[in-house]
């Protein structure tokens, strides 16, 4: 993989390739020149759309810059931002006492859950309970940390009795999804909504005609595509701030929208379950 480059010089890299350029990516080229600081936070639903080109012509342009897709370009990018650590976390300075960070920190996690409240769609979130309670069995997909997400549904939604899963592994996410049937539901989790593995295997349930909820923050991304229920939510990242805890409280908090909408719903099984839950647990602390 080729070094990524500083931002002056991508620039310049961006310029002198495009005579080599086909129309359509000369039109990605142009975008992104113009308009660089808004490329960290533009899916590559987004940036096709308002360069007026397909997805695939995005891709292109970037893999004869010669990186490998989407996302690594965006990583050379952040790498060079004005303020390097915003890389660590967006809004510090190198000037910032330590009292300050850490009320920017908690103000920045804070802001993840209103920023997802604002952004949640009440009757999207109502037909993905309805979706959780008519559904036999519950795969829950993500990659990375939120792949860790998935684990976490996964632990809620046992505790009240639901048939659920959740695997880490690629191979393992796919063959999941191979076996699931119309009665059943994926879930998948993905920041960017660009997350290959997470848009491959819900595709291959979406085969198999299980409805798929997906909670996002772009709302034009891959993953927004094939699902039928789409859970926005807040705290937004750069390449370089992945897995970074104000995103994973954003999707924590829908994980709990969904689970408290689910147990008042079924309010009996859900405390009977719970109650087994805690007795099975019981002797495994002091």
């Amino acid at each position: 993989m080729e070094t990524p480059v500083v931002m002056n010089e991508l620039h310049a890299k961006i310029n002198s390739y495009v005579k080599s350029l086909t129309k359509s990516e000369q039109k990605v080229a142009q975008f992104v020149l113009e308009r660089f600081d808004e490329i960290l936070h533009l899916s590559v639903t987004d940036l096709a759309e308002q360069a007026n080109v397909g997805e695939t012509t995005v891709l292109r342009f970037c893999r004869k810059l010669e990186f490998k897709g989407y996302q690594e370009f965006k990583l050379a990018l952040a790498k060079n931002t004005v303020n390097p650590l915003s890389n660590l976390h967006s809004n510090l300075t190198e000037s910032d006492p330590f009292q300050v960070m850490i009320q920017k920190v908690n103000a920045s996690n804070v802001q993840a859950i209103q920023e997802t409240t604002g952004m949640m769609d009440s009757k999207e979130l109502n037909r993905a309970i309805e979706l959780i309670l008519s559904s036999q069995q519950i795969h829950f997909y993500g990659a990375g940390v939120s792949g860790i997400t998935a684990l976490d549904a996964k632990s809620r939604f046992m505790r009240i009795g639901l048939s659920v899963d959740a695997q880490l592994d690629a191979h393992h996410q796919a063959m999941a999804a191979a076996m699931l049937s119309e009665n059943d539901l994926a879930i998948g989790f993905s920041v960017s909504g660009s997350t290959k593995d997470t848009v491959d295997a819900l595709a291959i349930a979406k085969a198999n005609g299980v409805k798929i909820i997906a909670s996002t923050h772009f709302a034009r991304s891959p993953i927004t595509r094939i699902a039928d229920v789409v859970l926005l939510n807040g705290g937004r990242e750069t390449p370089l701030q992945g897995g970074s805890l104000a995103a994973k409280i954003a999707q924590l908090h829908v994980i709990d929208l969904l689970y408290t909408g689910v147990a008042l719903r079924i309010k009996e099984k859900a405390l009977y379950y719970r109650e087994k839950a805690a007795k099975a647990v019981a002797d495994k602390a002091y």
